[in-house]
């Protein structure tokens, strides 16, 4: 299967919308104090402390040997059949339009409201794609995606609905993917991890997020041995770079870190959404990695917390929504508690 005329005939506008970029935020509230205060990502902000790059890890090209051991740690973490169903990719992003690239184009749906790339990728790919909003409205599409947990409001979909969903897909030749980038935060029991050798079930992974390391660029994606083994042939032998390879090699098999680090997530969360219910916003729902909060003059508080050099989370359509990360330590959340007093100081 050779997709690359198929990408390069698209015509897709570039996403400018996400969270992030310090450079906006500067431009759009010019007269903040500085540094500003990113609360606009679900990284955490807490990454994982790897060890000092050895000179090899930009020297030399990575070793296959070292690839299929990055694989076996990610299969043992996230719980796929085995190694031989992991690809290592520089990211899940490359990965998102190859994925919709396992079908011919056709009607694609994806449960939303939700990260917005996934549209834009199976449009990259040729297909007709729709954002539905009910969880039945994905029966009959071709190409059916599903965030779980959904970014930005955490919703999430039982591990059996969705068992059923690519079922029924699998019966028309259709594909589940199911994008798990905040499963490291989320219920195990509910990852398709497990069951990604039903055929059609390809389930993604981040690593940047739970990890802290997004700059890194490491992403997984679990699929049956015939699909993984695709993906890895389309992306070539040295698809991820010494650094993210190191780091991941470690942060992958280190599970006292996991472990403290999920405990150290839920506290940050409980204590977060202390912070807003003081100011008499009520956080509504999100995942241990960012909260999502919903209130009619969501615009006004955006506008306040960049003025006071705090960044958050707004989206295009949506004004009375925002999305809210994790601060990293006593610092922050002081920095943010004062910013919430003078919200409610101000009777807004």
């Amino acid at each position: 299967m050779d997709i690359r005329p198929r990408l390069a005939d698209r015509t897709v506008n570039r996403v400018t919308d996400h969270g992030g970029s310090l450079v906006q935020a500067s431009a759009l509230f010019p007269d903040a104090p500085m540094p500003f205060f990113d609360l606009s990502t679900g990284i955490n902000p807490n990454p994982y402390p790897f060890s000092p790059l050895p000179a090899s890890a930009v020297e030399r090209l990575p070793e296959e040997a070292d690839i299929a051991t990055l694989a076996g740690r990610a299969a043992d973490h996230y719980g796929a059949p085995s190694a031989a169903h992991v690809i290592a990719a520089p990211g899940t992003q490359l990965l998102l339009p190859l994925v919709a690239s396992l079908l011919p184009p056709g009607p694609a749906r994806i449960l939303g409201p939700t990260y917005a790339e996934h549209a834009r990728a199976a449009a990259l790919a040729g297909h007709a794609v729709e954002e539905v909003e009910r969880f039945d409205a994905l029966y009959g599409a071709r190409l059916a995606v599903v965030v779980n947990p959904n970014n930005p409001d955490g919703r999430l979909i039982g591990r059996s609905e969705l068992l059923d969903l690519a079922e029924n897909l699998q019966r028309s030749g259709g594909i589940l993917v199911v994008d798990e980038a905040f499963m490291d935060v989320g219920p195990r029991p509910e990852s398709l991890a497990g069951d990604v050798d039903a055929g059609n079930i390809v389930v993604l992974r981040s690593f940047g997020k739970f990890f802290g390391l997004a700059g890194l660029r490491l992403g997984f994606a679990l699929a049956s041995h015939d699909v993984a083994q695709w993906l890895g042939d389309w992306l070539g032998p040295w698809a991820v770079a010494g650094p993210a390879l190191h780091a991941g090699l470690e942060a992958l098999s280190d599970r006292d870190w996991q472990s403290t680090m999920r405990q150290d997530l839920i506290t940050a969360r409980v204590r977060l959404d202390a912070l807003f219910d003081d100011a008499g916003l009520s956080i509504e729902t999100g995942t241990d990695l960012f909260r999502f909060l919903r209130h009619p003059r969501a615009a006004q508080l955006f506008d306040h917390l960049g003025r006071n050099g705090i960044l958050v989370r707004r989206f295009a359509g949506r004004p009375d929504c925002l999305r809210i990360g994790l601060p990293g330590d006593d610092q922050g959340f002081e920095r943010l508690g004062l910013a919430l007093e003078g919200w409610a100081g101000s009777g807004q």
